[in-house]
């Protein structure tokens, strides 16, 4: 299905998502995190040893929220980590739209740096209160 056209964007210049990972007990645990989205994916990117990475090892269901409560954006998706080497394209997308980032370089003491692929599986709200 394609997307609103005011929701992708929002998507391009939203800077903070929520992503909703799952513990091994069941319970949520809810972190902002620094995105973009390309063709239907949320990229983001994480160092290995950090709890939403273990968690998705775990149990790759996720939720992502964008901020603002007046127009409520929400995916569910099915996250992937990627090791190793890292797509040169997510990661120039990425600095390009924060300022320069590095999101392959390890930051200490968050382990190796990876990328988190959550594929949209379903929007529950595309930017309008219900």
């Amino acid at each position: 299905m394609k997307r609103d056209q005011s929701l992708i964007e929002r998507l391009a210049r939203e800077r903070n998502a929520w992503l909703c990972t799952l513990r091994g007990d069941g319970s949520p645990h809810v972190t902002p995190v620094w995105f973009v989205y390309l063709d239907g994916v949320f990229w983001i990117g994480s160092g290995e040893r950090n709890v939403k990475v273990r968690n998705i090892d775990g149990d790759p269901r996720v939720s992502l929220a964008l901020e603002d409560g007046d127009a409520p954006a929400v995916a569910e998706g099915v996250a992937r980590v990627h090791r190793g080497a890292l797509r040169e394209d997510v990661l120039a997308a990425l600095a390009a739209k924060y300022d320069g980032w590095a999101a392959g370089v390890e930051i200490a003491p968050f382990g190796a740096r990876v990328l988190l692929e959550v594929p949209v599986k379903r929007w529950l709200l595309e930017g309008v209160a219900q």
